[in-house]
């Protein structure tokens, strides 16, 4: 469940501090207030791409924080827990992004720094964000297959991931037939070239790290005489007439004369005595690195020669030995795979035709069990309509194939949601026959229904109920209130229907101060509300009669919430 939401400097915000409860939350106020940029700031916590538009002006960054209370059983956990994050630490969950002006974006969860893909793996399965770009994937058939998978289930899910997995390596096989079936001569050209670049790889010889070891070689021998001069000096000053040994040796025979007659300095004396031996070692040491120097321009002409070489192969093959190498080793598994083209050809043909067996087999069992969860959800998606004023609809998903043997990413299915809403009329696609309102509806029985298996998401409705009135926004209303017996429900809107059936009422608003626009958020009480309900009615004027139909509305939203309650507790009470 969302807790707290804390926004500074997004677009026209400021800064807005916003705690939520459980149940059903409505946002109003006038048109541009902000309302859409509050979505915009769960958007992001949820994994949303971020942009410098976001940013308030004459602000170094923008920064949105959302604390969620999560159930031992939220699925969010296991996924957290898999990268690293103690169960104990879970019972809270704090996300946090940045976006600067420069165009850099931080995620942060529970404090630690994340990439945007997991955070939107996070934010699927903390917000459900529907608005009204949903309305136009609604109208996309290549959304509905995806919708009925996700009605059908774990065993769909399950079953499509099987078949997904199986057709990757299906295609993955088409692509290397039809890589050997080029032309002889093509293939001879082929051959030659990755025979050149096979020779050339091996006979330069190479051995991973060889090229940094090389850079210190030639890095040594092109300043041997500044080693040499270096080294020398070095050993006068520590071993020579009047050295640092030889004036440590002199000071050591002084303090142990002192230790002799003060025994606490006996500890001075074991440390300049440890202090002589160690520099004693590091002299001969010393000595013998400038024994071991000699200027070798021979050996410095052939490393550099080879670093040359090294650079050459980098260009043509890698950026790097460990890449050239891989390259290598890939181009050695082309050559016996085209040189021996009529082997490689029969065994990929036969699991070719294996794996298509195995994926026609594993689509028919996928349509028989899609068409099976299709039937259940034109039932529940009836039942949803009618109880949101579109009784008489018939909702149909439609299934067709455009060749019967052809394999497709997801199966073999093509399918279409299909509605008539009125009696006597054809079925027809979405796209060709429903309104915004019935979109909206469509829209938020789809959501009903896949929120009552699905007990993690917080809800969250941008303004769906756009283009509807009258006893249809009453039955929107009322359903996303019901919704908010079970869930946390977020919605913005512009009804007064919807937001007098809110448990929790938030009013944005824009003012300007000090030449500055900014957008406050406030939770409204019960008098608030009510003159806020009044707007909504009555436009700029707010006049008694509005306030009383406002007050009327908020009573009688009031005794529908109860009822739903008792009915809640009846079923209950039947069920145990």
């Amino acid at each position: 469940m969302l807790k707290e939401l804390v926004i500074r400097h997004l677009a026209i915000i400021e800064e807005v501090h916003i705690q939520f409860s459980g149940g059903f939350h409505v946002l109003t106020g006038e048109t541009g207030a902000g309302k859409s940029i509050l979505i915009d700031a769960l958007g992001l916590i949820a994994g949303g791409r971020a942009s410098v538009d976001f940013v308030r002006h004459g602000k170094e960054k923008a920064e949105i924080e959302a604390v969620f209370e999560l159930a031992e059983s939220h699925p969010v956990r296991p996924l957290l827990e898999e990268w690293g994050f103690a169960s104990d630490e879970l019972d809270v969950l704090i996300i946090r992004r940045e976006i600067t002006s420069g165009g850099k974006s931080t995620c942060r969860v529970n404090g630690r720094v994340v990439t945007l893909a997991l955070l939107k793996q996070i934010g699927s399965k903390l917000l459900d964000i529907s608005g009204q770009h949903e309305h136009q994937s609604l109208l996309s058939a290549e959304e509905h297959l995806s919708l009925l998978d996700q009605f059908g289930g774990a065993e769909i899910i399950h079953l499509r991931s099987q078949y997904q997995s199986l057709y990757r390596e299906f295609k993955e096989i088409d692509q290397e037939l039809n890589r050997l079936k080029i032309d002889q001569q093509e293939l001879a050209h082929r051959i030659d070239l990755l025979e050149f670049q096979r020779e050339e790889i091996e006979g330069a010889g190479l051995v991973p790290g060889e090229d940094e070891e090389l850079e210190q070689e030639r890095n040594r021998l092109a300043h041997m005489e500044k080693l040499m001069q270096h080294t020398a000096k070095a050993y006068q000053a520590l071993f020579g007439e009047r050295g640092a040994l030889e004036l440590l040796q002199e000071s050591l025979s002084h303090a142990e004369e002192m230790a002799e007659v003060d025994h606490s300095l006996k500890p001075a004396w074991d440390n300049m005595q440890s202090a002589y031996y160690q520099l004693e070692e590091a002299a001969r040491e010393i000595s013998r690195y400038g024994d071991g120097l000699e200027f070798d321009p021979e050996r410095l002409y052939e490393v550099e020669e080879r670093l040359h070489l090294i650079k050459q192969l980098k260009r043509k093959y890698g950026e790097s030995i460990d890449e050239i190498l891989a390259y290598g080793e890939k181009i050695k598994q082309e050559l016996s795979s085209l040189n021996h083209r009529e082997e490689t050809e029969a065994e990929l043909t036969a699991r070719r035709n294996e794996l298509q067996e195995e994926l026609l087999a594993l689509a028919k069992e996928l349509t028989a069990k899609r068409k099976k969860a299709a039937t259940l959800l034109e039932t529940r998606v009836e039942k949803e309509l009618a109880d949101l004023n579109m009784g008489s609809t018939v909702f149909h998903v439609a299934f067709y194939r455009e060749r019967a043997v052809q394999l497709l990413p997801h199966g073999q299915d093509l399918i279409e949601f299909q509605i008539a809403p009125n009696p006597g009329e054809p079925l027809k696609p979405l796209a060709k026959i429903a309104s915004g309102g019935e979109l909206s509806r469509i829209m938020l029985a789809l959501k009903t229904i896949f929120a009552s298996s699905d007990q993690s998401h917080t809800l969250i409705f941008d303004e769906i109920d756009t283009g509807v009135s009258g006893r249809a926004a009453q039955a929107i209303a009322e359903k996303m209130a019901a919704l908010g017996r079970k869930h946390q429900v977020l919605s913005v809107t512009h009804l007064p229907q919807v937001a007098c059936m809110a448990d929790h009422h938030f009013c944005i608003a824009k003012e300007a101060l000090d030449n500055e626009t900014r957008t406050k958020v406030e939770r409204l009480d019960l008098n608030r509300r009510i003159r806020e309900l009044a707007r909504m009615l009555g436009g700029a004027q707010v006049t008694h009669t509005t306030t009383e139909h406002a007050q009327e509305m908020i009573r009688l939203a009031e005794e529908v919430k109860q009822a739903m309650a008792e009915e809640k507790q009846m079923s209950r009470g039947q069920c145990l």
